[in-house]
């Protein structure tokens, strides 16, 4: 298939990217670099430097598509709760443009780039695609609104489309990993502790009803994630839209990723305990077991060590290439 993907200088469009190369799809990748990076977009694809509200239409009226994969967004949690508006524009007006081409163009099908953030603060856990969504920041409630979008599009305008909702994603593939001006994320956070780039890793609540007292989360890696999308694509039905969360089923509390990055980096880590952030569960685990009746989707990289030895790969690689390059 001829394949539109936004956000592919992105962490997650690009591995995504490199995966639907390696099964043979052609790729053409629509990104602003406002966020990503030119060396993200994996050899093989065709990059084009645009905003998808711009460059996405322009190249669907001009090319005809197989399907589109909608990464491209806004996406830090902080910010969009002092910048709502920015996020509100980014996401849900840009991606409204990008679905009227879709349109338009007759494209046949859709997969999204969803998020758990979607649920807010759990009732209960495992999460279950059925749980009520009450997003607790703008950055949820965008994807949501989205997401709501979407079905409306599927009913009316016959569109396949699938959602999937990340809990936390991590690890690295093909040379490609997280490499974020702003970084949010435990584990890389953790590795740049190893490296020496911040002096501590700060542990947001010690007194969580969990076995240790620290929050617990559910961590993807970068490939079972690409692997969902190209099942997603097989799958999609016209007039039909479909959610599914993608996690491991397993949770690790923030003292078992410090524990397991000591052990795949062998230097020690230094920790500082802070108080617990506002809107923050104890517990964030995924069933994934919607995904894994309908789709035949199964995460095999789900080992945490694995996990962070990918990462703990990647970031030093970095360090590499820049020394190379001087």
């Amino acid at each position: 298939m001829k394949l539109l993907v936004t956000g592919g200088a992105g962490y997650v469009g690009g591995v995504c990217a490199q995966v639907l190369l390696e099964d043979g799809h052609e790729v053409v990748v629509v990104d602003d670099l406002s966020t990503g990076n030119a060396e993200g977009v994996p050899s093989g694809a065709r990059f084009v430097e645009g905003d998808i509200a711009d460059a996405a239409p322009a190249l669907l009226r001009a090319e005809t598509f197989d399907g589109v994969l909608h990464f491209a967004a806004q996406s830090l949690v902080g910010e969009s709760v002092q910048q709502p508006e920015k996020y509100w524009h980014g996401n849900v007006v840009k991606t409204l443009e990008l679905l009227e081409a879709i349109r338009h163009a007759g494209t046949p099908r859709l997969v999204f780039s969803s998020t758990a953030a979607v649920y807010g603060e759990p009732e209960q856990v495992p999460i279950t695609e059925d749980a009520a969504p009450r997003p607790t920041n703008p950055y949820g409630a965008s994807k949501l609104a989205i997401d709501h979008a979407i079905t409306s599009y599927a009913l009316a305008h016959g569109l396949a489309a699938t959602s999937l909702r990340y809990f936390n994603v991590a690890g690295a593939y093909g040379g490609l990993g997280e490499n974020r001006v702003v970084e949010t994320h435990l584990i890389p956070l953790v590795l740049q502790v190893a490296l020496g780039h911040r002096k501590a890793i700060s542990v947001f609540g010690t007194d969580w009803p969990t076995e240790d007292g620290t929050a617990v989360r559910d961590y993807i890696h970068i490939r079972d994630l690409a692997q969902a999308h190209l099942l997603a694509l097989g799958a999609a039905e016209p007039g039909v839209h479909r959610v599914y969360n993608l996690g491991s089923g397993t949770g690790f509390s923030v003292r078992q990723v410090i524990s397991a990055c000591e052990r795949v980096t062998g230097l020690p880590i230094a920790a500082q305990d802070a108080p617990r952030r506002p809107g923050d569960p104890a517990v964030l685990i995924a069933s994934s077991a919607r995904a894994v009746a309908e789709l035949g989707w199964k995460p095999v990289h789900d080992d945490l060590d694995e996990i962070v030895a990918d990462a703990w790969s990647f970031l030093r690689s970095l360090g590499s290439r820049a020394h190379s390059a001087r």
